[in-house]
């Protein structure tokens, strides 16, 4: 019997801690990013370049946490847990941006930027 869960519960972690997501992950898996280039006459081809993969978390400023800590982190390995069982993994990342706290929510953004982020999809039964 198949499950029609694809999305809503999710977990994460980063070298090995979990952290409680408040609301919303995102993640980028791409490699390249293109642009069109166009001339005067028209279309004339593609432009290609590298981009890192990415992980965006939303996290809940537990009181055991230290926030700054996260602009310390490089070399992290960052794992997301997805509803529809996916998992997301990204390796060797390190923080680009630590947003500052909402007190009145206990949350901050924290994004994660790195050489590869992968998915271990599932397969669904027919």
């Amino acid at each position: 019997m198949s499950s029609n869960l694809i999305a809503g519960i999710a977990q994460v972690s980063v070298n090995g801690t979990t952290y409680q997501l408040e609301s919303s992950a995102k993640y980028s898996p791409a490699t390249v990013k293109r642009e069109a280039m166009i001339g005067q006459d028209g279309f004339h081809g593609w432009k290609e370049t590298p981009v890192t993969g990415s992980i965006t978390l939303s996290i809940r400023d537990a009181a055991s946490l230290s926030v700054a800590s996260f602009s310390a982190m490089r070399n992290a390995t960052v794992v997301l847990q997805l509803a529809n069982g996916k998992v997301v993994t990204g390796r060797n990342m390190a923080t680009t941006e630590v947003k500052e706290v909402d007190t009145e929510n206990a949350k901050f953004e924290v994004k994660f930027e790195g050489p590869q982020v992968s998915e271990q999809t599932v397969s669904v039964g027919a």
